[in-house]
């Protein structure tokens, strides 16, 4: 089963499919005048101010939350280390290179989300990629199959499975590193703090899922400066203790990008072909540009403006990826943890924290706290991509919304015992499966996005 998911990945995730994704991204920053360098700034000042301007559920900076609460998730420890592993350090430059033309094409997919979004009969507004596929290109059945993509992506991939595998994983490095207290279960041995870790972080994610998307929101809303905050000041500490070796890594990073046999050397088995595949996916699956997940999240901002809520969603790659896994990355190649065919998943970047100056118990923990904030702020912020999506493709039947929560915490409990390497390859074959469609919606409704931002005032 590995291997058969490894080859679906390297299929959906070949050079097509690349140059499609980064394809799309060159055209609206073209198109929209290099909007997401001209207007970085007012992007940071709307979000900010983030005043009430419109109908909505949320405030356009809770909507940035959510969607952030999604996209800050473990791709942003974890996914980047393992992009580097495979792909050597060079994978690093294709990820940013990805997250700079990815935040034209989050502009156009939070622009498209306000406009073509809808009230449903409880009030609560509904829209994303199935809605812009389904009235403003008029294919309704691209847009049931990426509604249907993104329910499949968030119960065994994205929402569930990649994130609490992360968490579960670091719960054991702090509890148990060596792995000593198991219980048998049907037959197999369990760690007992997985299964712990695994348990009250299921718990804790149905509380929030009741109080729906204003619960969601303000947990976000809260929590997502919060590990951000400590994420960046333990890596950037790492980086600092490194600084003489920065340009030898910079060097690294941009000399294996391009040539990386001749950097890394063959033996190495690091290809360009794999520099570029492991960037631009681990890329997409950390800001999630060009997927469609955020502008589900864009469409319930209190405003009435689609281009101002653009430019708040545009600030997602910037963040995401231009800031935090830049840090990471640096962090894990300084160290040289990418070298160590041993460490996989969460453990490649905790053995570079391990670099810092703290006591190895201290530094597990912020380490698990770090993973478990992102990981669950992910969970919830995915959470409600699936919710939306199955109310588009079941419109008022709220007693599936029920099922869907119970099925949701279910395969999110199961998502614990599961090998890092079926998780994210999982999570490349599904973030393909919602890309494809949405990128055909954005590219087709690409005029309107022009002539729209040519007309607006943010």
């Amino acid at each position: 089963m590995a291997s058969f998911l490894e080859k679906a990945a390297e299929l959906l995730w070949g050079p097509w499919m690349l140059f499609l994704v980064l394809g799309t991204g060159v055209y609206f920053t073209i198109g929209t005048r290099w909007l997401s360098l001209r207007k970085l700034k007012t992007a940071f000042q709307a979000a900010l101010r983030s005043e009430s301007e419109g109908q909505g559920d949320v405030s356009p900076l809770g909507a940035l939350c959510t969607s952030l609460a999604a996209t800050l998730g473990t791709g942003n420890i974890i996914g980047v280390a393992t992009a580097i592993t495979a792909g050597g350090p060079g994978a690093l430059f294709w990820m940013m290179v990805a997250a700079f033309f990815g935040m034209a094409t989050k502009y156009a997919e939070g622009y498209l989300a306000v406009r073509y979004r809808r009230r449903n009969p409880d009030g609560a507004f509904l829209g994303g990629p199935f809605l812009y596929l389904e009235l403003g290109l008029r294919r309704p059945f691209l847009a049931k199959i990426f509604a249907l993509a993104c329910i499949v992506t968030c119960l065994i991939s994205m929402g569930t499975t990649s994130q609490i595998n992360g968490i579960v994983d670091a719960a054991q490095d702090f509890f148990d590193p060596q792995k000593q207290h198991n219980l048998s279960m049907f037959g197999c041995s369990v760690n007992l703090p997985t299964l712990i870790a695994g348990a009250l972080t299921t718990i804790l994610v149905g509380l929030v899922l009741a109080g729906g998307i204003r619960r969601i929101a303000s947990v976000a809303t809260l929590a997502v400066p919060f590990m951000a905050i400590l994420y960046t000041a333990l890596t950037l500490w790492l980086i600092l203790m490194h600084w003489r070796q920065l340009p030898s890594a910079t060097a690294l990073i941009l000399h294996s990008a391009f040539m990386p046999r001749a950097t890394l050397g063959a033996a190495a088995g690091i290809t360009l072909q794999k520099a570029i595949r492991f960037g631009l996916g681990r890329g997409i699956f950390s800001n999630e540009a060009g997927m469609g997940s955020d502008p589900i999240a864009a469409a319930s901002a209190r405003t009435d403006d689609p281009a101002k809520q653009g430019l708040i969603s545009m600030l997602g790659p910037f963040l995401d990826t231009v800031l935090m896994c830049t840090l990471t990355g640096y962090a894990v190649i300084l160290t040289d943890a990418w070298k160590i065919p041993s460490l996989s998943g969460a453990g490649i970047t905790l053995y570079a924290l391990r670099h810092l100056p703290l006591p190895d118990g201290l530094l597990s923990f912020l380490y698990m706290v770090c993973l478990l904030f992102f990981g669950f702020c992910s969970i919830i912020g995915w959470s409600f991509y699936g919710e939306q999506s199955l109310r588009y493709l079941l419109p008022c039947r709220s007693h599936c919304v029920r099922w869907f929560r119970i099925l949701f915490l279910l395969l999110l409990f199961g998502g614990t015992f599961l090998t890092a390497e079926a998780v994210w390859n999982l999570a490349d074959i599904f973030c393909a499966l919602m890309a494809i469609p949405n990128l055909i919606g954005l590219l087709g409704l690409a005029e309107q996005v022009f002539q729209g931002t040519k007309k607006s005032k943010a």
